[in-house]
């Protein structure tokens, strides 16, 4: 699995539904870079079990994110014609209609593989006359958080059955901007109020004596 953090995110063009119906073509992250934060996502297919929970998930908590000037981009390898039909299923039939956030489609599989979160890889078989795909052929549940000059600077990745915390998303652009705005690092379990600790020997010691 690659680290990518520190690293410039992978820049794409991809169709991509937006405000909960609208076909977009060519999306990609660079409109962002210069102006906003992005917590781009991965999630294995549409029309599953753990993945509306986490979609809806970061859609009640939009306006957080749009408060931190962060904008929330989901992607998985359906097509866009299937996330506009579960964009417009109700929620209780399976769907996510009321999402507004954009959903990428990566029907090729390339973004996932260029994030390092397909689950699996394609390989030539024994006789190498041909390549065939080994693993499921979905994303992983990944999570980047991709300053404004379009870095990464936090990633996290999950197995199929785990979902996440959009509250620990929320966490990390805190303490990216805190970072960002005032030159101090944030220690364990720091949240947003809280205290943050000048990065040399004299901070540490006088933080752990405070605490």
């Amino acid at each position: 699995m690659a680290v990518l953090v520190g690293r410039k995110a992978p820049l794409f063009e991809a169709d991509a539904v937006i405000n909960g119906g609208e076909f977009v073509e060519k999306f990609s992250l660079a409109q962002y870079i210069g102006k906003k934060y992005v917590i781009f996502f991965f999630y294995p297919l549409d029309f599953t079990f753990v993945c509306p929970t986490e979609i809806l998930a970061f859609q009640e908590k939009l306006t957080e994110f749009e408060k931190r000037n962060t904008v929330v981009v989901g992607c998985s390898v359906d097509s866009k014609h299937s996330h506009w039909a579960w964009l417009n299923t109700e929620k209780k039939n399976g769907g996510i209609k009321g999402v507004t956030y954009p959903l990428v489609s990566d029907l090729s599989k390339t973004i996932a593989e260029n994030y390092d979160v397909l689950a699996g890889e394609w390989e030539y078989n024994e006789d190498d006359d041909y390549v065939e795909f080994t693993g499921d052929p979905l994303a992983y549940r990944g999570l980047f958080l991709i300053d404004k000059q379009g870095v990464v600077r936090h990633q996290v990745v999950n197995d199929l059955p785990l979902g996440r915390s959009i509250d620990e998303a929320i966490r990390m652009v805190d303490a990216l901007q805190f970072n960002e705005e005032n030159g101090e690092v944030c220690p364990a379990n720091w949240h947003k109020g809280d205290e943050g600790m000048k990065a040399d020997a004299a901070g540490v010691a006088s933080y752990l004596s405070k605490h």
